[in-house]
């Protein structure tokens, strides 16, 4: 009987540099860690910003399980028709319910008679659109999950880190982990709360290291010193992947511990 499951989660993957980071890495670090599933977000996989069927479909086929996303999920028109029937790929469950796709899925574990739940969650300080209370919304997705399966990982995309820590306090013990993404920097901070819930402020990003979270410096140095509106480009050069690996009990779905997890180095 299986005690424990190993899953794998990849911060924010930006631009192709970061689709082709993941692509590299991925397969030995399913192997190396003995991961049973992998969740990434991947709003920002399509030219920096938004994702696209073809994008998503890049990342699936490398080996990612689940794909969320957050503010920017809208920014590619396309997604708007893809995610409606690709149920691997998420949009923040606390989006009116007349947008398309859904906030939350249950998918099977590779080889196991297992199933993991996945709920993307968007939050509301500094963010943009300013959706439904997470807080409320976890609610009404529990209602739903329970009882299909007790390994429960939430992407809560926000910036406020208050906010996240609040959010984790909100979930602690009724969900497997909290993952923090949007910002795309990594915190030291991951841990286990008081009632067994995983969680980090933020996972960080999959992308270029020589980078303003992902973008060329030039123009966001320009931006910042001028004031002027201009485009950005997703940077290149050397990569990094950044994620964090929770292992938790298969019945009762309980953390067991998180630790981040880098990878960096030169994508051909």
């Amino acid at each position: 009987m299986i005690d424990a499951i190993r899953i794998l989660f990849i911060g924010d993957v930006v631009g192709r540099i970061g689709r082709n980071a993941l692509q590299k890495w991925l397969p030995n670090l399913r192997k190396e860690l003995s991961v049973d599933f992998v969740i990434a977000n991947g709003e920002n996989s399509a030219g920096g910003i938004g994702i696209t069927e073809g994008t998503a479909k890049e990342l699936l086929d490398s080996g990612v399980d689940c794909l969320t996303t957050g503010n920017h999920v809208w920014k590619q028109k396309e997604a708007i028709q893809f995610l409606s029937r690709e149920h691997r790929v998420l949009r923040p469950a606390n989006f009116p319910p007349e947008a398309p796709g859904s906030g939350w899925c249950v998918l099977p574990i590779r080889n196991k008679d297992l199933h993991v739940a996945v709920i993307n969650i968007m939050g509301q300080i500094f963010m943009e659109p300013i959706l439904d209370c997470p807080f409320k919304t976890l609610d009404k997705v529990l209602e739903q999950i329970h009882p299909k399966t007790p390994l429960i990982i939430v992407d809560f995309h926000a910036e406020a880190t208050s906010e996240k820590q609040a959010f984790a306090y909100y979930a602690d013990g009724r969900v497997t982990a909290v993952i923090g993404t949007h910002t795309h920097v990594m915190t030291a901070d991951e841990r286990l709360m008081p009632k067994g819930t995983a969680f980090i402020t933020d996972v960080g990003m999959t992308g270029a290291i020589d980078s303003i979270i992902g973008m060329r410096v030039n123009e966001v140095l320009y931006h910042f010193v001028t004031k002027m509106p201009i485009k950005f480009e997703v940077a290149t050069g050397k990569a990094k992947l950044c994620a964090v690996l929770i292992e938790a009990e298969v019945q009762n779905g309980k953390a067991l511990s998180i630790q981040r997890v880098e990878k960096e180095g030169e994508i051909s």
